[in-house]
């Protein structure tokens, strides 16, 4: 064997080993939508999480979104008092899946997960699908952040749709939201990763 091809067949064995290894690293059950690694306001899928309140309905809830560092872990944070007058009672950060404001299709995953730091309050993920065609219609579902990081997994099965009779369709996603809804309240609660899981 000639030393050229003894040094390829090398290197080819090494780029073997290496994609293993990658392959063996990587989490297969899960796929991430934001790791926060972004800078802000990006995700790491490319589109940019915005603020919402009520005030776009008439009503009074105030609210701020920052980047920050949150009991030593990057995170997005989500703080604001809700109040009902004016027919209002939202604070919301929500992303789009794509740029365009499209839809794609997450059936191949069981739900969304969120990692969270909160206030001890109750939160909502919020989901809209290319089917609703009214902003005040959603599929919701309700989660504690707790004042210490956790993993709450959220599947698609258990959303409650809000103001429509659509069921959802996970073929037809386009755009998650953390809600704080409801009820008068100080919202206060921390993001540090979103993802689909199986």
């Amino acid at each position: 064997m000639t030393t050229q091809r003894r040094t390829f067949l090398t290197a080819l064995a090494g780029i073997f080993v290496n994609r293993k290894a990658m392959s063996e690293a990587a989490p297969s059950g899960s796929q991430i939508i934001d790791d926060l690694s972004a800078q802000p306001p990006g995700s790491t899928i490319g589109t940019e999480w915005r603020l919402f309140t009520d005030t776009v309905m008439g009503g009074v809830s105030r609210a701020t979104m920052t980047r920050e560092m949150v009991d030593a872990r990057a995170a997005i944070r989500l703080q604001g008092d809700v109040r009902l007058d004016n027919n209002g009672g939202f604070v919301q950060i929500s992303l789009d899946f794509r740029q365009d404001g499209g839809a794609i299709d997450a059936s191949a995953w069981r739900g969304i997960e969120l990692d969270v730091f909160g206030n001890g309050e109750e939160y909502a993920l919020n989901l809209r699908t290319s089917d609703l065609d009214r902003p005040w219609q959603s599929y919701r579902q309700a989660f504690r952040a707790d004042s210490r990081w956790r993993t709450v997994q959220l599947a698609f099965n258990d959303f409650s749709p809000s103001r429509t009779e659509i069921p959802l369709n996970a073929h037809r996603l386009r755009r998650l939201g953390i809600i704080a809804i409801g009820r008068a309240f100080h919202a206060d609660i921390s993001v540090g990763g979103v993802r689909f899981f199986r």
